[in-house]
């Protein structure tokens, strides 16, 4: 209907003529004009004026009707489908190409199932028949009839590039990516001349700078040999393999010439497993005696002394043992024996002059711990008196001519070590998160390298342990076409059956990747490793002679100890070492040598150990490298405090009793001053568990909140010394039981370890004529007995609710593991301070000022405690001296 007829129906009666005749006409009119405009609109307009752009195409719009628009439509989609489809196939055909390729550089033929072997056989059908259907294209395009022009030429075919918009910021960007994804490794098969191409998000780019030669003769037949090739089938062929093996006879001919010897040789020469067997079969160990050999770790003094009784073919502590810390795996039949050079440290107290032993080998010399230092004088000394003895100083490392000059200008036996060369690959940037650089390493040689296993070197636990999560979780991403990587960790803390994992054979068509600490770097030969990376950092431990404070910290290596971890590599084939920072900063950056422990470290125990043998001349002690002044001085500070030494710095009687316990001097007060507090039972077991702290809670990724629960039910009110002590008797009220460790999450090896620990530690309290006796109801006296060995380490509420160090006025924190870690008490009493983020106590315990002055009135003063004894907030204390000793 109308609009003019829907108007006059609703017109009513009231209405005039006059009115509805005026609306009619005036409707008339609109009507007209818009038809007059419409017709118009049609007409084609020669004359358009300038800037009426907008204008023509909204008059371009008007001129489709509703028919034409419908028409019209259509066929636009069509077309632009059609386009669409092209390019789409265009797109999909290179990328079918692309996956296929990178499937058959990846993944070789024998590790496929049988479906994923139809796929690529599917695969490859599909890109055959899309490539022969643009042939036919190309061809039905090229053989087709072109209308003739007026002249009678054919018309050319046009170029479809001409046409083209240009190339996006986009695509630009995008085609950058691409091709920068396409991995060409660096370090390439020489043999082959192949270069390996891998599909990576991330990728590290090496730049091979140098390479250590080897020593292989016929280096031909060799390096043709894969370490799967040529495997060493008996003992036998294995030790003739070894580099030392064709100097035996000149090396036992310079031993019995000379009665010291400096050994210089490669890790792996065979210089700590053969050397003790060659003296045996000398004759050596006639009389009884005994071929010593020094491990500056117990992991090492372990595992070298599980592999030279294999080869002999004797029993584990018969003919060949070891006795590190807290365990003794020796006999009267041991003739080759291995320990720490802290065990050997100790045994000069009960034999100072080494009488049962016809040849003392100082092994891993270049490592510089404390105790070696302290060997070399003291070995040095008895080598003046005892003609008989044989010395012999094995390094790894060129420091061989600073040794022979302090022993007097001995000579120097040089052992070549490395039998294949290794090429060394830095980077082409610094690399800003190490660890993660280290997983896309171990993925880039995995997928592009030849066999071989790799050694990756990281600083501690909590770096192997995110490094072990990273690279799971990517080879699970990747799937199941990555041949099998297995990874192993290995440091401290690991329970010795896991890290005897990294010495089993890898099956084959594996790979195996080892993530260790520097522990592996000197002291340990794992074999078939052929790939390092070395990111060039390591854990060190250091003394802070002025505030007191000892704090383990992350460092760069040396260029000794780069070399060192380099030379892992060509020991079963040539090798390559992958750093992870630049060749600048290698000759730059990097100092040439570690300093040594001696100088970064306190000297309490050591100068414990140095009175007890009746050296009293610190000083003037022969030194390889003296250790500072302020180091030595405050050791004897602390042991005068402690009651060890006199105002003449002379050992006294409960100093004498000290000696005897293989602790750290405050640890061993202790234990002593437990009898005074009847509580030497309890004691004893702190004590255990304190020196296996570190590896007791169990603590997995997947279990957190478990974990964590299991041990707030394990403490209790006082602190963390007592949490231990908690820990300790449950386990011993549940018969020691395995499944007990299992639900608390506690780590059963660490208990089994410190109950041995506590037996000996019980037997050396007898030695020295302790009486045993428990207060275990009581648990006051326990903390004092704490307190009279630990008074140095104390530390007080400040009025900003922060804690510092009771002398020192150092800042610091109470760890967050610790069961006080909620709560504030006014004075604590910590075993130790670790430094990573921020200055840490660990295993802290809540005492009173008072006791303070009952068990250390010669360290503290009434004025500096009667604060916090009158129930005030602690004053800002130190101002009476910088030390507060009387």
């Amino acid at each position: 209907m109308s609009k003019y007829s829907k108007r006059k129906s609703s017109s009513d009666d009231s209405d005039s003529e006059e009115e509805r005749r005026k609306v009619d006409i005036k409707e008339r009119d609109e009507f007209a004009k818009r038809l007059k405009e419409k017709d118009e609109s049609k007409v084609r307009k020669i004359a358009v004026p300038a800037g009426s752009g907008a204008v023509e195409a909204a008059k371009r719009l008007k001129l489709m009707d509703d028919v034409a628009r419908e028409d019209l439509i259509p066929k636009l989609r069509v077309e632009s489908r059609r386009m669409y489809l092209a390019k789409r196939k265009e797109d999909k055909v290179q990328e079918l190409e692309a996956d296929i390729v990178d499937d058959e550089y990846l993944f070789d033929e024998g590790i496929l199932t049988e479906a994923e072997k139809r796929d690529r056989a599917h695969k490859k059908q599909v890109l055959q028949l899309a490539k022969e259907h643009e042939k036919a294209r190309e061809l039905e395009r090229i053989q087709r009839y072109r209308m003739p022009l007026q002249d009678g030429k054919i018309e050319p075919e046009q170029d479809i590039t001409e046409n083209e918009p240009p190339q996006s910021e986009q695509s630009k960007w995008e085609s950058d990516q691409m091709s920068s994804a396409v991995f060409k490794f660096g370090a390439k098969d020489k043999k082959a001349q192949q270069e390996y191409e891998l599909l990576l998000d991330d990728e590290i780019e090496f730049v091979q700078a140098l390479q250590m030669p080897g020593i292989v003769k016929d280096k031909k037949k060799e390096s043709s040999q894969t370490p799967q090739a040529k495997v060493l089938t008996t003992i036998e062929e294995t030790q003739k393999s070894l580099p030392i093996y064709p100097f035996k006879k000149d090396l036992i001919a310079a031993i019995r010439d000379h009665q010291v010897l400096i050994i210089e040789g490669e890790t792996g020469s065979g210089k700590t497993t053969q050397i003790p067997q060659y003296l045996y079969e000398a004759g050596y160990t006639d009389g009884d005696k005994i071929i010593g050999c020094t491990q500056p770790r117990r992991v090492a003094a372990m595992s070298v002394a599980a592999r030279v009784a294999h080869e002999m073919a004797v029993k584990l502590g018969n003919e060949v043992g070891y006795a590190i810390r807290f365990e003794d795996c020796t006999s009267q039949r041991t003739r080759i024996k291995y320990m720490t050079d802290g065990t050997l440290h100790r045994e000069f107290l009960s034999e100072p002059d080494l009488a049962s032993y016809s040849v003392m080998i100082i092994d891993e010399a270049h490592e510089r711990t404390l105790h070696t230092d302290i060997l070399f004088g003291l070995v040095k000394d008895i080598t003046k008196f005892r003609s008989d003895l044989k010395l012999l100083i094995s390094s790894a490392t060129l420091d061989a001519t600073k040794f022979s000059e302090f022993f007097d200008d001995a000579p120097i036996f040089r052992i070549p070590g490395r039998r294949f060369p290794v090429d060394i690959y830095y980077t082409k940037a610094p690399e800003a998160d190490y660890i993660d650089a280290c997983v896309v390493s171990i993925l880039q040689i995995h997928a592009t390298q030849p066999h071989g296993d790799i050694l990756v070197f990281l600083t501690g636990q909590d770096e192997i342990e995110t490094c072990q999560e990273m690279l799971q979780e990517r080879v699970r991403r990747l799937g199941s076409k990555l041949s099998e990587l297995i990874i192993l960790p290995v440091y401290a803390n690991l329970p010795s059956d896991m890290q005897a994992r990294i010495f089993m054979p890898t099956p084959i068509g594996a790979r195996k990747v080892v993530l260790a600490t520097n522990i592996a770097e000197t002291s340990l030969t794992i074999d078939n490793i052929v790939y390092v990376i070395d990111p060039g950092f390591a854990k060190q431990n250091n003394f802070n002679s002025r505030t007191g404070m000892e704090s383990l910290m992350v460092v760069p290596i040396s260029k000794a100890s780069a070399n060192q971890r380099a030379g892992r590599a060509g020991r079963v084939a040539p090798g390559k070492c992958f750093r992870l920072y630049t060749a600048w900063a290698y000759k730059h950056e990097l100092e040439d040598n570690t300093v040594p422990e001696i100088q970064r470290i306190n000297l309490g125990n050591a100068v414990l150990t140095l009175k007890a043998l009746g050296i009293n001349d610190l000083v003037h002690f022969d030194f390889l490298d003296p250790p500072p002044h302020e180091t030595l001085v405050l050791a004897l500070e602390q042991l005068y405090a402690l009651g060890a030494l006199n105002h003449h710095g002379e050992l006294t009687k409960l100093g004498r009793r000290m000696a005897e316990f293989p602790l750290d001097p405050m640890m061993a007060k202790m234990l002593i001053a437990s009898e005074k507090y009847r509580c030497s039972e309890e004691i004893a077991t702190i004590a255990a568990m304190l020196s296996v702290n570190g590896a007791i809670f169990y603590r997995p990724k997947d279990k957190l909140i478990h974990a964590d629960t299991a041990r707030k039910n394990f403490h209790v009110p006082g602190g963390d010394h007592l949490t231990l002590l908690n820990v300790y008797n449950q386990w011993q009220q549940c018969d020691f039981s395995t499944h007990w460790c299992y639900e608390n999450f506690i780590q059963h090896r660490s208990m089994k370890r410190a109950r041995d620990v506590r037996d000996q530690l019980v037997g050396l309290m007898q030695r020295v004529e302790m009486d045993l006796v428990s207060g275990i109801t009581e648990t006051i006296n326990i903390r004092k007995a704490i307190t009279a060995g630990y008074f140095y380490h104390v530390a007080r509420l400040s009025k900003g609710g922060n804690y510092k160090t009771a002398k020192h006025n150092q800042t610091v924190s109470i760890h967050p593991n610790s069961s006080l870690f909620q709560e504030l008490p006014r004075w604590l009493l910590y075993h130790e301070l670790v430094f990573t983020t921020k200055e840490f106590m660990r295993q802290v315990t809540e005492i009173e000022s008072k006791w303070l002055l009952e068990v250390a009135p010669h360290y503290y003063k009434p004025k500096e405690l009667e604060d916090s004894t009158n129930k005030k907030m602690p004053k800002e204390i130190g101002r009476s001296g910088p030390d507060g000793t009387n």
